[in-house]
């Protein structure tokens, strides 16, 4: 199956795909690997670009194993069934979930850099991350362009697990993912060229596309 060179391009295969939206359209690149994909797409379709913000919560007994995501109006999201089957109590998810909204503010502001945010409501959005695997910060932040009142919601990932890419399906109007493998084990692993983006590299991507 076919790999990426590195984030640009994977843009450009997306763009390709997104002809349908026009210079109307507002891109939303998920910090931090989802901004320069975004930024590309943003240019081929003439769009304005602007950055979304999502935290994941983790396990209380494993932070690294995501049981949810956390938006940038405080709203959370979260797989029910994980936390019945780990037992995890609701309100240490909840606590936690409070603690990252002020991240989340945070990181909003210096990404944002005193621009203000691009307007969404009544608006075309396609959400951009470099590819997704369990989906949580992807629909974390659906739901927030939702409750923005985008016109419609589009999610464009490069690349994604099948199952993420299927139920996330259920939440917008579209998801554009060009490559779905089954044996999905990390999206790193579609890119010959997926060094860890820095926040001064975000920043500056989104400073040259204002």
């Amino acid at each position: 199956m076919a790999r990426y060179r590195d984030r640009a391009q994977a843009g450009e295969a997306l763009a390709e795909l997104l002809g349908d939206h026009d210079s109307s359209a507002v891109v939303l690149g998920i910090p931090r690997g989802g901004v320069p994909v975004a930024a590309v797409i943003a240019d081929r379709l003439d769009a304005a670009l602007d950055v979304a913000v999502a935290r994941k919560i983790g396990a209380p007994s494993n932070p690294e194993f995501a049981v949810g995501a956390v938006a940038a109006d405080g709203a959370g999201v979260w797989d029910e069934v994980a936390l019945a089957r780990y037992g995890i109590d609701v309100e240490q998810v909840t606590e936690q979930a409070g603690r990252q909204a002020e991240e989340v503010e945070r990181r909003l502001a210096m990404y944002r850099a005193g621009r203000a945010p691009v307007p969404v409501e009544g608006r075309d959005v396609v959400v951009v991350d470099d590819g997704v695997a369990t989906g949580w910060t992807v629909a974390a932040v659906v739901g927030w362009v939702v409750r923005l009142k985008a016109a419609s919601v589009t999610v464009a990932v490069p690349v994604g697990s099948t199952d993420a890419v299927r139920w996330l399906g259920d939440l917008v109007d579209s998801v554009v993912c060009p490559l779905t493998p089954r044996r999905f084990m990390a999206v790193g692993q579609w890119y010959d060229d997926f060094h860890q983006l820095t926040d001064d590299e975000v920043v500056s991507t989104l400073h040259h596309h204002a």
